[in-house]
């Protein structure tokens, strides 16, 4: 497997024979208005995609889309990916697909066959109280196919029962988790912290490689990738357990 982080959520796989898009948010840097009610007031994105987005959407033979959140599934996507691609969601968000035009949207109720990878969902909690409710739904990913590693894409979550429950269920070799503390100007974060990121390593076997993605690229992400390098550094985990990779940073799993 090859993971390549483009941006902030948005990966590149090569898993299974197959390339797969993760969560395409493909806009142009600025080209949104910051996330209201949130610290850090600034246009976003707020850096630039590493590659065009149109060589991104080239050669790509299906796309994950873990929730509908702009971060995640932006106009510039919806707008320039191929009508007839497989796209895999979760359920409550197919019509919302079918809406825009895409004639293959594939709903994960439980688990899917997609293109010969195995894709089972998980569910999360986007934030804590009400924002949690409002924030929701939200779900994850976890693929497995002959001679990969089994890979859990977490999606917007904290630390959370259903994210423990999903590791001691799938007993993944590789966890993508987004991390960045992203928050609004009242309330707990809505997506893993540092300390997140370390339950999810304390909970997993040594060898389970932990990729922490979905930082500096949206303002109301506070925790950058360099307050999380310093916090897992502190904890003897950067590199041997957690790998921080910067955009368009290509990781050889297996």
């Amino acid at each position: 497997m090859i993971l390549t982080l483009i941006r902030h959520a948005t990966l590149v796989l090569e898993y299974g024979g197959k390339r797969l898009l993760v969560d395409p948010m493909l806009g142009e840097q600025g080209s949104a208005p910051p996330i209201e009610n949130s610290p850090n007031q600034r246009p976003n994105p707020l850096v630039p995609l590493p590659v065009p987005a149109p060589e991104l959407v080239a050669n790509v033979d299906a796309v994950l889309v873990t929730h509908m959140h702009a971060d995640h599934f932006d106009p510039t996507a919806q707008a320039g990916l191929p009508r007839s691609l497989p796209l895999a969601c979760q359920p409550e968000d197919a019509e919302r697909l079918r809406g825009m035009e895409f004639t293959d949207v594939r709903p994960v109720d439980d688990t899917i066959d997609l293109l010969g990878i195995s894709v089972s969902r998980t569910c999360g909690q986007h934030g804590t109280g009400e924002i949690a409710k409002a924030m929701a739904p939200v779900s994850g990913f976890v693929l497995s196919a002959s001679g990969e590693p089994k890979l859990y894409i977490a999606g917007d979550t904290i630390w959370c029962d259903e994210v423990r429950n999903a590791l001691a269920q799938h007993s993944p070799g590789v966890v993508v988790v987004n991390a960045g503390g992203a928050r609004f100007n009242e309330g707990d974060p809505i997506t893993m912290t540092p300390d997140d990121v370390v339950a999810v390593t304390e909970v997993t076997p040594d060898e389970t490689v932990v990729v922490a993605v979905h930082m500096d690229a949206i303002n109301h992400c506070v925790v950058t990738r360099a307050d999380l390098r310093r916090a897992l550094r502190d904890a003897d985990l950067l590199e041997n357990r957690v790998l921080v990779p910067d955009d368009a940073g290509a990781l050889e799993l297996d």
